[in-house]
């Protein structure tokens, strides 16, 4: 039974995105999101011609009353089209872009992990997008605007599908000069020795900063040399909206954990752990789990790690569903999707959001906000331990794969 109906899932993967897709469109109708994130984007972008790039507020709520533009340049510049587009037009452009990308992402993840055939390949990204649009970081990258899922598209899509390495360098490098992030994916061509791939990241990435200071030397200036490292311009650490090892941590500590003697062995403990795994994962020649590895430490050790930067949650949890079964990769595919599906950091927010700004973290609350740590650390454990990732065709095992070319 539990293979029929699979098969009978697999076979009507067309009609669940299309039930899942006409359920957000009919949520987001009901209640319209506030895409605060992108009326940033949008409100702020033009005066990076004009100067106070970095000037610009946005009037919110405690405890991020002001919200500012925290990217570098480039990234204004490219944001500069999305001015010239009413307000609600551009609402509905993004969304639609953002479940675009959402999909791209789940057909560039499972062309990494399996050498199957189109067809089924199609259908699992077609699944794994229906149920993707309802994971808490996906959720939230929608209803704030961001431009995660565009970035992951980007990022993703450049590894599974382009064929040079001047073509998947340059991709992630102008996706990392739009927003840092996305240069933790020069982690992947360094462990799989694709030296010019990651040269071209830093020739793209450098270049594209190059042209911003040509147009706006201030604001760059000011951005690199000042704000670049300004953590607390982006956001109060020891929030729960904060999911990096560091955010974990100051919760547990009710501190800065940067500030306590723990944090650099705990640093080096994780450190450890996604070497292990990128090696484990590169000696089996299994593409997905290398780039998980370095997705999931660089959402760790960034000091702030917004619950809508987890987007990188459903590839981690394409390769643990679909690879050799073990032990831990259930356990870690359960905690994801618990954590993922019940929206337990908007429960936790709004939770602390009523605490008092002051004193001790309540530990009620610290122990659970560290859910996505322990969900990305018993991922790299899963990726460290497991001995033959996949089956036959499905091993990520690929001779013929984009990236041999």
């Amino acid at each position: 039974m539990g293979r029929r109906t699979a098969a009978w899932v697999m076979g009507h993967a067309g009609w669940c995105l299309v039930v899942s897709i006409a359920l957000h469109i009919l949520a987001i109708s009901v209640s319209p999101p506030a895409p605060l994130d992108l009326r940033v984007y949008r409100d702020a972008s033009p005066l990076v011609l004009s100067g106070g790039l970095y000037d610009y507020r946005l009037h919110t709520a405690p405890p991020i009353p002001l919200l500012e533009f925290t990217y570098p340049p480039f990234a204004a510049l490219t944001f500069l089209p999305l001015a010239q587009l009413r307000w609600k037009a551009l609402v509905w452009l993004w969304q639609a872009a953002s479940v675009a990308a959402l999909f791209t992402i789940s057909a560039s993840t499972t062309r990494l992990l399996s050498a199957s055939t189109p067809r089924h390949t199609l259908s699992r990204a077609i699944l794994w997008t229906a149920a993707g649009l309802w994971l808490e970081p996906v959720r939230h990258t929608l209803d704030q605007g961001q431009v995660n899922l565009l970035l992951g598209a980007v990022v993703l899509g450049a590894l599974a599908v382009l064929r040079t390495a001047a073509g998947r360098g340059t991709a992630v490098g102008l996706a990392a000069a739009v927003k840092l992030t996305p240069g933790v994916g020069g982690l992947y061509f360094l462990a799989t020795r694709q030296w010019r791939a990651a040269a071209w990241i830093l020739a793209a990435a450098g270049a594209a900063t190059a042209m911003a200071w040509q147009v706006a030397p201030r604001e760059s200036v000011r951005y690199w040399t000042t704000l670049m490292a300004d953590t607390q311009r982006i956001g109060p650490v020891r929030s729960v909206r904060n999911q990096s090892l560091r955010g974990a941590l100051s919760r547990l500590l009710s501190h800065d954990a940067v500030h306590s003697p723990v944090w650099w062995p705990v640093l080096a403990l994780v450190t450890v752990l996604a070497a292990g795994a990128l090696f484990r994962a590169l000696g089996r020649h299994d593409l997905l789990g290398i780039l998980i590895a370095a997705e999931l430490y660089g959402l760790l050790v960034c000091p702030i790690s917004w619950s809508h930067h987890w987007i990188w949650c459903l590839p981690t949890m394409i390769w643990l569903a679909h690879g050799r079964r073990q032990l831990l990769s259930g356990v870690s595919l359960a905690a994801w999707i618990l954590t993922t599906s019940t929206r337990l950091v908007p429960l936790l927010i709004r939770w602390e959001d009523n605490l008092p700004r002051s004193g001790p973290y309540p530990v009620l609350l610290a122990w659970p906000g560290t859910a996505y740590a322990v969900c990305a650390l018993l991922s790299l454990l899963a990726v460290a331990t497991n001995p033959a990732h996949g089956r036959g065709r499905e091993s990520g095992r690929i001779t013929r794969h984009p990236q041999a070319a």
